[in-house]
């Protein structure tokens, strides 16, 4: 199986962790954060990965090629001349994700123990264009679902910006996004059809694409941690769940 990691950011949220070093590499309990997420990859039955790269990039390549790749295939998007945000990363990697099979994509500071081969089977068995890791925790942005975990806009609580425009935000219902997607093989194209080759982020591109395609929130029976750990507090209360 194909994954896709987003480990470009420039890691704001981390300073002055970040300062010196990319967000990707910064440690947690020891290990670095896309360590972490590489070896869950690969124990969940994912062996070709893409890593996107900008800040500090050659720390990141040289993280990798130190560690044989972790034993697996993994290919280089360099971004170090220009950050493309999360859709327009997808579609500069598309030379790599491009074939028959869907892809999953990982945040490198979302941290989580969740089964990720079974997300991507329940995406092949829904027919799924896409299919979001999502969870009714607390955000102040909402992706909106029907009841069957259709998606169907998005909602900015505290400023009231809802997409569609003029959307009845109360008659769906709210979950925030994990950081953590699944994409089938024709996406990339559709993506590159909306953002070309610029800088864009992938959520609108959904929330654009929505009454077209089938996109869905995933939500496990099963109980599993997440973090977000691409800031100060998230990290320290990762390190001490991974201390227990």
């Amino acid at each position: 199986m194909k994954a896709m990691i987003f480990a470009a950011g420039l890691g704001t949220r981390l300073r002055p962790l970040t300062d010196n070093m990319p967000k990707a590499l910064v440690r947690v309990g020891d290990v670095p954060m896309l360590e972490r997420v590489i070896c869950h990859l690969k124990e969940c039955g994912y062996d070709r990965i893409v890593v996107n790269v900008h800040h500090y990039a050659d720390m990141i390549i040289g993280f990798l090629r130190e560690r044989n790749d972790f034993g697996i295939e993994i290919k280089i998007s360099d971004e170090r001349d220009r950050l493309l945000d999360t859709g327009g990363a997808i579609v500069k990697a598309r030379e790599w994700l491009y074939d028959n099979e869907p892809f999953l994509v990982h945040n490198a500071d979302i941290l989580t123990d969740l089964d990720l081969g079974e997300m991507m089977r329940w995406h092949v068995e829904n027919k799924a264009d896409a299919t979001l890791l999502t969870a009714a925790r607390e955000s102040s942005r909402y992706l909106l679902f029907d009841d069957a975990s259709r998606l169907c806009g998005w909602t900015n609580v505290k400023t009231g910006e809802c997409l569609p425009e003029g959307m009845e935000v109360d008659r769906y219902s709210r979950r925030a996004f994990g950081g953590v997607h699944i994409l089938s093989p024709s996406l990339p194209d559709m993506m590159a059809d909306y953002g070309g080759d610029s800088a864009f982020p992938i959520v609108p591109f959904y929330v654009s694409a929505c009454r077209e395609l089938s996109i869905y929130g995933y939500m496990p029976d099963s109980p599993y941690s997440w973090f977000d750990i691409g800031k100060p507090s998230t990290l320290a209360a990762a390190e001490s769940y991974l201390g227990k």
